[in-house]
């Protein structure tokens, strides 16, 4: 009996152990290497390759599961970033002068007669020697060749000139707004960037459209036209009030 009792003992042990060793067996160590982030390459949209995860003595189970997972995962997206814009177009070339812009008129080599010239109400500027040349309706090029004609009259043999606008005479916005008024111009103005200028809309304004006056060589133009219109130099913006 006793032989026969230890005999069961040992084998109630060695199931135990076994089935012990079945329940507590662990996986192996998982070692993975993270993508590491690169500011410059996010930044210049030039991604970074994220490197394939290493797995070591995996073992099955979860852990397998969650490794898989992320050696699976999408490589990161480029990033895109747009060219700066491009500035202002200015239209000088075709630009006609008139009272109240401002001319920088460079004459080469004459230093006495290199300024900045207004354009006064009759439409003329002055200059040393010539006097009063005429500028309304001109543009930058025609007021150049007609300096270079009078200063080739007995003052320079052959003069060379250039002109360039330096300011644009103001514009003007009137009615419902919140500070009409005069404003200097700013090339590639809309209606509405005029409208903002001046303060915004007052609380009774016609908000869909506004007459614009236009006057040129003399000549005046007016015109009911949306928030979206360009506006000229001395141009007249009108708000009106609605009814309702």
């Amino acid at each position: 009996m006793p032989v026969a009792r230890a005999f069961r003992w040992s084998i109630l042990a060695a199931s135990a152990a076994l089935a012990l060793g079945g329940c507590m067996q662990t996986a192996g160590p998982v070692a993975m290497v993270q993508p590491r982030p690169d500011l410059d390459s996010m930044a210049y949209g030039q991604p970074y390759g994220a490197p394939p995860v290493v797995v070591a003595n995996s073992g099955g189970g979860a852990i397998a599961a969650l490794s898989n997972s992320f050696a699976s995962a999408p490589a990161p997206m480029p990033v895109g970033y747009a060219g700066p814009m491009a500035g202002p177009v200015r239209y000088d070339a075709s630009y006609h002068l008139d009272a109240g812009d401002k001319l920088r008129v460079v004459v080469y080599g004459q230093e006495g007669l290199t300024n900045s010239y207004a354009i006064d109400a009759g439409g003329s500027i002055t200059m040393p020697l010539i006097g009063a040349v005429p500028a309304r309706g001109r543009t930058t090029a025609g007021l150049a060749g007609e300096i270079a004609a009078r200063l080739r009259n007995g003052y320079i043999r052959e003069p060379s000139v250039a002109v360039e606008i330096d300011t644009y005479r103001p514009f003007f916005i009137l009615g419902e707004v919140s500070a009409p008024g005069q404003y200097p111009y700013v090339p590639n103005m809309t209606v509405e960037s005029a409208v903002a200028i001046a303060g915004g809309f007052s609380p009774r304004a016609k908000r869909d459209v506004v007459t614009v006056t236009h006057t040129e060589n003399g000549g005046s133009m007016r015109a009911v036209v949306p928030l979206g219109t360009p506006l000229a130099p001395g141009d007249t913006v009108f708000v009106g009030e609605r009814w309702f």
